[in-house]
C-alpha cells in the first residue's frame, strides 16, 4: 500500500539517485544533498514498504505564492496516480499554511491542467526571486518549460 509521509534526512541518497537520470536530462534541477537537507521539511514522499516511490517539494517563495519543485516518480511506478497524490498533498499542505497561489514550472503541463492548475506566461509570475534557480539549469537561458499556476482562494 503506497503512503505519503514527509521526508527525513535519511531519505537523501535514495532520493538523490531517483532523481540523477532526470537531471541529466535537464527536466529537474540539480540540488545538493546539502540544499535537500536544508529544505528536507518541503519535501513529501510516495513510499511502499521501506521504498521511496516518488516525491516532490513545496517551496514557500512569500507569504502568498508557494512552489512545486522536484516532482518525480520512479520510471517503474508511473502511471499509478502517485504524482497526483503527491501534488494534491502539497496543495493541501499550501492550503493549510495560507498560501494564495502555488505555482509549477514543468513540460508535462497537461499532467497539472488536469488537475486545476491554468497557464500562466512566464513574465507574470509575481515573485522574480524564483528565477534564481533558473541559473542552475542546463537550458537556461533558453528556457521551454510551461508555468502554471493553482489558485487556493477559490
Amino acid at each position: 500500500m503506497i503512503s505519503l509521509r514527509k521526508a527525513k534526512l535519511g531519505d537523501i541518497a535514495q532520493m538523490q539517485k531517483m532523481v540523477y537520470s532526470e537531471i541529466e536530462e535537464g527536466i529537474i534541477l540539480p540540488r545538493s544533498d546539502d540544499e535537500v537537507a536544508t529544505n528536507i521539511r518541503s519535501y513529501i514522499l510516495a513510499v511502499e514498504d521501506s521504498n521511496i516511490l516518488g516525491y516532490g517539494a513545496l517551496h514557500i517563495h512569500s507569504p502568498r505564492l508557494g512552489e512545486i519543485r522536484s516532482l518525480i516518480v520512479d520510471s517503474k511506478n508511473r502511471g499509478k496516480n502517485i504524482g497526483t497524490m503527491l501534488v494534491k498533498k502539497a496543495l493541501e499542505e499550501a492550503k493549510e499554511l495560507g498560501l494564495k497561489e502555488v505555482l509549477v514550472l514543468t513540460y508535462l503541463p497537461s499532467f497539472f491542467e488536469k488537475l486545476g492548475f491554468i497557464e500562466i506566461a512566464k513574465e507574470s509570475i509575481p515573485e522574480h526571486k524564483i528565477w534564481a534557480d533558473c541559473i542552475k539549469c542546463k537550458h537556461f537561458p533558453m528556457c521551454n518549460e510551461v508555468s502554471l499556476i493553482y489558485n487556493l482562494q477559490g
